[in-house]
């Protein structure tokens, strides 16, 4: 069962409570980091990034046409440097900026500048917390990659995820770990991006893939390469620095969200091979083992650090089974979410930050709740927050795609997808 000190850390992060008792050293006057709490963060930041850049992107590549699979690499190690500037210079702060007024940071951290020696009510360096924030907030646009993959115009790719990082992905983080008011206000848990990350992410994914459009070309297989497993692999270990790294300190509470994370992603695995097994896949040819790893992390992101392994077994096990039927509905609707993003990460996310409500009671071997809330009420909190970030995610994203394509069109010429983007936007004209 995972110990309570794993609440009373979180929650300070969320804006619920302004003082945890297991924090009190961190608090104290004595500005001195944990050099173990910090070590671990550092170490959480390279796991996450380890998940985006090579899992993430070697996924992809390997489940498109050869003539496209270079430029989704392209474009995730290209997002990862303009979401590291646009968070260095004003992202960081709109998130993690002294509160102002609940809705976004103030300006204090512009450009890194006035970083406190202590993150407030942690014992690391606020360094270490900016560099891990830096690193979740390059999961969700890279993510994003697999929705318009095959048909994206570069430059609109990196001005859309720079502008996308500032008015979705800053705004949420900010509401739900930056004292912001979904956390403080409503009650909204979300202990490792759920719903910041991964619902965010999906909903976005399925706007910009209606408002972009099918492709020309689409290949009648995917998924030989043996490199996508190896992408999966990456993504499982890097799950296990996101979900981990969220209690800010290397203790009870950060193994215990690893467990979840480990036990989530295991069961969604084995749950979704089974059912591909006994249900054959119907045309259905974007589920994949790296789709279920996905799924699973989705799924107990937001509750990693609040439910006990067995639920996060269980969660795993629903958010396969939920990636499947949103793959099969993306497929009815003829909508090209290209690698299945909304419903693999979308669906499965939004399944688990709902059921965080359910799975926290302690009798069921959660932390138990927060004073004045019930298991009703924390639904309640949770089908809030699930709206109003699904809402933001949806409207932002498509103000900023139009506003990319002021200057980059969304979409490469015909020919040019034709031919594959390796060849039409990069000048490489074989695969590797």
């Amino acid at each position: 069962m995972i110990k309570r000190t794993t609440l009373a850390v979180a929650l300070p992060v969320a804006g619920l409570l302004d003082v945890a008792p297991c924090m009190a050293q961190a608090t104290e006057p004595a500005h001195v980091a944990d050099s173990g709490d910090t070590a671990w963060l550092l170490a959480a930041a390279a796991l996450v990034l380890l998940a985006a850049l090579p899992g993430i992107a070697i996924v992809y590549s390997a489940r498109l046409r050869a003539g496209n699979a270079l430029s989704v690499r392209f474009q995730a190690l290209a997002i990862a440097a303009v979401v590291t500037l646009t968070w260095t210079i004003v992202g960081y702060t709109l998130a993690f900026g002294d509160v102002s007024g609940g809705w976004i940071g103030a300006g204090n951290a512009w450009m890194l500048i006035q970083l406190g020696v202590l993150r407030p009510g942690t014992a690391i360096p606020e360094s270490a917390f900016v560099l891990f924030q830096l690193a979740v907030a390059t999961l969700a646009p890279v993510l994003m990659t697999g929705a318009w993959a095959e048909r994206a115009r570069f430059g609109w790719v990196l001005l859309f995820c720079g502008l996308w990082s500032l008015m979705v992905g800053a705004p949420i983080a900010h509401w739900m770990w930056g004292g912001g008011w979904l956390a403080s206000s409503v009650g909204t848990l979300d202990w490792s991006g759920g719903l910041a990350v991964f619902v965010a992410a999906g909903v976005s994914s399925l706007v910009v893939a209606l408002m972009m459009g099918r492709r020309l070309v689409t290949p009648e297989s995917r998924n030989r390469s043996p490199a996508a497993l190896v992408g999966g692999a990456l993504l499982w270990i890097g799950g296990l620095g996101l979900c981990g790294g969220w209690a800010l300190a290397a203790s009870d509470s950060a193994a215990a969200a690893a467990i979840n994370a480990h036990v989530a992603m295991a069961a969604a695995l084995l749950t979704g091979l089974g059912a591909r097994r006994l249900i054959g896949n119907h045309g259905e040819t974007t589920a994949t083992p790296s789709t279920f790893i996905l799924a699973g992390l989705a799924a107990i992101a937001s509750g990693a650090g609040y439910v006990s392994p067995g639920a996060a077994l269980v969660l795993g096990v629903l958010g396969s089974l939920i990636a499947l039927q949103g793959l099969a509905l993306l497929r009815r609707l003829r909508i090209d979410d290209a690698l299945g993003v909304f419903a693999s990460a979308g669906l499965s996310g939004a399944a688990g930050a709902l059921l965080i409500g359910v799975f926290q009671s302690p009798e069921l071997g959660g932390t138990g709740y927060a004073h004045g809330y019930t298991m009703v009420s924390q639904v309640f909190a949770q089908a809030v927050g699930l709206g109003v970030v699904s809402l933001w995610s949806a409207v932002v994203s498509a103000i900023a795609a139009l506003m990319a394509s002021v200057l980059f069109p969304m979409r490469m010429s015909e020919n040019a997808e034709r031919i594959g983007l390796d060849a039409s936007t990069h000048g490489i004209h074989s695969a590797s």
